[in-house]
């Protein structure tokens, strides 16, 4: 059974459509805001260390946690470059817009108590598993859908550059990465995959993509769940691989978010790369039992590369028994995930 995600769309919307005029407003961005954006610098570039090879494939094995079916780890997995993040950190991520009080943790606390909070959930990460240590992370809706659809026509609304750099600017005040992630609605990543490029060439930044909101029927996002085929994520593999190579960066790292069956075609076509590192990441609200459903049937049965796994702060306690899952329990999935999100 899928989650019902889709039907908190009309309150997103609500919220999203808000972002059509502040989108253009950096008047509104706030004196803490503007004090961030001028110290936005990149992470100072460091000599990234080659990736010991056995290790790697011994925390794969560990990662697969006694999964004996042959699918995990991946048969055709690769070694990636150096300055590989994976498998030898988990990140734990909170995820959300600096417009938005509703739409996740990140834009919902002031960056200090954000920090306060996000950091408790890296140590109790670290606590439950010693092997592979957690490191922070902000994840940032770059491009959010929007219910109507605005100057473009394309139903998304793209975030001016000073709140992307407001949400590099609080990453860097813990020396945490960075993921900028995309709805692209009725517009599509070659379209939008270039105004962020200049983001991608940092080599703390990496990228999200989300199916749920590629509306490639015309149909306006949030009245149905859209889809990517595989080509669509090799194409966005393809071209974080070429920044990578063009401008000598360690390896990034690909999310794709995921909670159906359709959201994600043709799974076996997804083409690995030593310079990207894919995540399948587990989307949507629900109850554990629910949620752990969702991984068997569409992270586990169809491996990639790696899995991710998204909390709801408010929604998952919607339904008994009323609470998040800990991290105990998400490290008895199989496969370990290696990537947690907090919304």
């Amino acid at each position: 059974m899928p989650y019902k995600k889709i039907s908190l769309i009309a309150a997103y919307f609500i919220i999203v459509c808000v972002l059509v005029s502040c989108a253009g407003a950096d008047s509104k961005t706030n004196a803490h805001q503007k004090s961030l954006v001028a110290s936005v610098q990149a992470i100072p570039e460091t000599k990234a260390m080659p990736v010991d090879s056995a290790k790697y494939v011994a925390l794969q094995k560990y990662l697969a946690n006694g999964d004996t079916t042959g699918k995990w780890p991946v048969k055709n997995d690769v070694i990636p470059i150096s300055g590989a993040i994976l498998p030898f950190n988990r990140i734990i991520a909170y995820y959300g817009n600096l417009y938005s009080k509703k739409m996740g943790a990140l834009g919902e606390y002031a960056p200090k108590e954000m920090w306060e909070k996000l950091d408790a959930e890296v140590a109790k990460w670290n606590k439950a598993d010693s092997v592979i240590k957690a490191i922070p992370a902000i994840h940032y809706i770059a491009t959010v859908a929007s219910g109507t659809a605005g100057k473009n026509g394309f139903y998304n609304n793209r975030m001016p550059e000073s709140q992307i750099d407001s949400a590099l600017a609080i990453a860097k005040m813990h020396n945490a990465i960075v993921f900028l992630d995309i709805q692209v609605s009725l517009s599509n990543l070659k379209t939008e995959l270039p105004r962020l490029e200049k983001y991608l060439k940092l080599p703390q930044v990496h990228l999200g993509i989300d199916p749920e909101f590629s509306m490639k029927t015309g149909a306006k996002p949030g009245t149905k769940i859209g889809t990517y085929d595989a080509s669509d994520i090799n194409y966005a593999a393809q071209y974080l691989a070429k920044l990578v190579t063009q401008n000598n960066l360690p390896a990034k790292i690909l999310i794709v978010h995921r909670f159906t069956q359709g959201m994600v075609t043709n799974y076996q076509n997804i083409k690995l790369r030593k310079e990207i590192q894919i995540i399948m990441h587990m989307d949507g609200w629900g109850e554990p039992e629910l949620k752990k459903g969702t991984y068997r049937h569409y992270l586990y049965k169809e491996p990639v590369q790696f899995v991710g796994f998204k909390l709801f702060y408010k929604n998952d306690l919607k339904k008994a028994p009323h609470r998040l899952m800990t991290a105990d329990e998400l490290l008895k999935l199989k496969p370990k995930p290696i990537y947690i999100q907090y919304q």
